[in-house]
């Protein structure tokens, strides 16, 4: 089972879920071969056997090729791993317009119109490919940061030339936006989805949707036998020209819309002009055969309504007058008693109140229900403890959880405590459990983009600076080795990252080792040229002096020169000594006090030529006079001592 961690194909690597969906699960993932984020959507597992679902997944990606528009999510390939198939496609970072509206709303109409035209442009192009959409939702169009919009899931969208795959009594796609014919079951067009179209410019200038129901019968009835509400009597500051485009866009006519979406995008591009302020409500011509034929209820879908209807506890139509008095033209006429008229009146009454009392109670009988705390709580548990309460489960849906245990609830819709009517219904967020990431190798990489990826995933990102003559931002090093799997709620990775500077500040290395200036020389692309310094002022392999100063600032790819001591000098003197003669002693002697005194005049004019080498500058490497002079001094000693 494809899940986030797992690396699709050698590929996709997956990183959480974005989204489950009836048809398919859709993940964050990263293309290592493009070096991208990408969206993966995978067939679920339970309908990988299912050949028109899988004909619909496929049908999406080839539908998707064809489009070409900045407006419209890319596909960029198409497989299967392990039995399931999977498609990838651009992702888009940001939220969906029903999202959007939720947290934006109020829009001002300047960002509506904005955001409607780019949807127009991008369905026009998909009309002049012949490619109907026809589940266009808020849910279905996304918001990136930018606020620019794209419309994905062209997975039911159908080409007009394919009506084999159409079932025109089937009611594809979400209700709340669905046209009237097809909501009759007929056949979908281009003015199908402009009616759409409408009813999202309807949500996003009043936050909400048009129709309500108990059902998705209930609510579609309402499409083709109610008039869309005005939204300027939500908001009256909505200019009418901008409300005449929602009511020319949800027409019941479909022939009294916009002929096609980029007339509709052209009438929006001037709603919102002072010169159409005065603009009368637009009025749809009266009925006409096809606008009959539009409110005209499939048996179909009549009937189920009626069955949803029975029960919620309403009545049937009574029949009509007309056929009332057919029949009372059949029957004999009888003579009825006073008494008789009145008994059976009282009884019609008792009916009539019966009726009233029973569809009172019906509406108005349930009592509140307060939702119970379920948080941790198995699904079975939280069953029992919803319906203790009156309630009853509704949707489930399952992401990762690195702080519930896996099969138990993190999460209610609504959330605990809230108040809601008895036998309402509740939607749960189960725990999968923690999903398990695999670490990549990001050296190298854009320290923005990588952090951005990880904070997705849930990791907490630790950044730390080190001077490079590596672009600055990029990654040099990571503590977590690629290829670890972790949790990533649960794990910190640290990454350093290179920053770049033109000057670098010499430090002072007099007293350091060699070894240390190398290393600094090298993060900081510096040459190091070394020289020895055989004077023997410091121990071996420790620097004496330098080229350049110590604070001075420098161009990286400079040369620093270090001299670097030898050893310390060490001069000894040999005697011999005859003790049977005297005179050998006393020569000894006078040749040792000439041997001191020349080590003293060596050692004073060593000291002269480096105080004279250290008061130039730049500083420069000691004079070899004073080598000189030790050595002539030395040798002197030596023939005093021979003779």
């Amino acid at each position: 089972m494809i899940e986030p961690g797992m690396t699709l194909d050698g590929r996709y690597q997956l990183f959480k879920t974005l989204g489950e969906g009836g048809m398919a699960n859709v993940y964050l993932a990263h293309d290592l071969i493009l070096d991208r984020d990408v969206a993966v959507k995978v067939l679920r597992l339970d309908l990988q056997s299912d050949p028109d679902a899988a004909r619909r997944f496929r049908r999406e990606a080839m539908a998707t090729l064809e489009l070409s528009h900045p407006n419209i999510v890319s596909i960029y390939d198409v497989g299967e791993f392990e039995g399931q198939q999977y498609l990838v496609m651009e992702y888009v970072d940001g939220k969906n317009l029903k999202q959007y509206i939720v947290e934006h709303f109020p829009i001002p109409y300047t960002k509506v119109v904005a955001m409607m035209t780019q949807v127009l442009g991008a369905i026009e192009t998909a009309h002049e490919h012949n490619i109907i959409h026809r589940d266009l939702k808020p849910q279905n169009i996304m918001v990136d940061r930018d606020g620019n919009v794209k419309i994905a899931d062209f997975g039911i969208a159908v080409a007009l030339s394919e009506t084999a795959v159409t079932q025109t009594n089937s009611l594809l796609g979400s209700v709340h936006y669905m046209s009237p014919e097809q909501a009759r079951g007929s056949l979908p067009t281009k003015q199908s989805d402009i009616y759409s179209l409408g009813v999202i410019l309807y949500e996003m200038l009043t936050g909400s949707v048009p129709f309500e129901g108990d059902s998705a019968v209930t609510i579609a009835l309402k499409h083709f036998q109610e008039d869309i509400p005005f939204v300027r009597d939500f908001d009256p500051r909505i200019p009418q020209a901008l409300e005449n485009v929602v009511l020319k866009a949800t027409a019941k006519d479909p022939q009294q819309r916009y002929p096609s979406a980029a007339a509709m995008a052209s009438d929006l591009a001037t709603s919102l002009d002072a010169s159409r302020a005065n603009e009368p409500r637009f009025v749809p011509e009266g009925n006409n055969d096809s606008l009959a034929a539009t409110k005209r209820i499939d048996p179909a879908v009549k009937s189920a309504a009626i069955a949803a209807a029975a029960a919620a506890g309403d009545q049937e139509d009574h029949p009509s007058r007309e056929d009332a008095d057919k029949k009372a033209d059949q029957q004999p006429t009888k003579k009825r008693h006073p008494r008789r008229r009145r008994a059976l009146i009282i009884g019609g009454l008792a009916v009539v109140l019966i009726a009233l009392i029973a569809g009172m109670i019906a509406v108005f009988g349930k009592g509140d229900a307060t939702v119970p705390d379920v948080t941790d709580e198995t699904v079975a548990v939280a069953t029992n403890k919803l319906q203790a309460a009156h309630l009853k489960i509704g949707d489930t849906k399952y992401q990762a959880s690195s702080s519930v245990t896996k099969g138990h609830v993190i999460l209610t819709d609504p959330t605990k405590g809230s108040s809601v009517k008895e036998d309402s219904s509740v939607n749960l967020v189960i725990s999968k459990g923690s999903s398990r990431f695999t670490v990549r190798d990001y050296k190298g990489d854009s320290y923005d983009e990588v952090r951005d990826d990880l904070k997705r995933a849930g990791f907490t990102v630790v950044k730390k600076v080190k001077s490079s003559s590596k672009a600055t931002g990029t990654i040099l090093k990571q503590d977590l080795a690629a290829g670890t799997k972790v949790n990533p709620k649960k794990t910190t990775i640290t990454l350093t990252v290179a920053k770049k500077t033109r000057l670098v500040k010499i430090p002072n290395f007099v007293g350091k080792n060699l070894s240390t200036a190398e290393a600094w020389a090298a993060d900081h692309d510096i040459m190091l040229s070394q020289n020895d310094d055989d004077t023997g002022s410091m121990a071996y392999g420790r620097i004496t002096s330098q080229g350049i100063e110590a604070g001075e600032k420098v161009k990286r790819g400079s040369t620093l020169t270090v001299y670097v001591s030898v050893g310390r000098s060490s001069t000894q003197t040999t005697t011999t000594t005859q003790p049977d003669e005297h005179n050998h002693n006393n020569e000894s002697k006078e040749s040792s006090s000439s041997s001191s005194s020349t080590k003293s005049s060596s050692s004073s004019s060593s000291s002269s030529t480096q105080r004279a080498a250290s008061s130039s500058t730049p500083a420069v490497a000691p004079s070899a006079q004073s080598s000189s002079t030790a050595s002539s001094a030395q040798t002197a000693s030596s023939n005093n001592s021979s003779n």
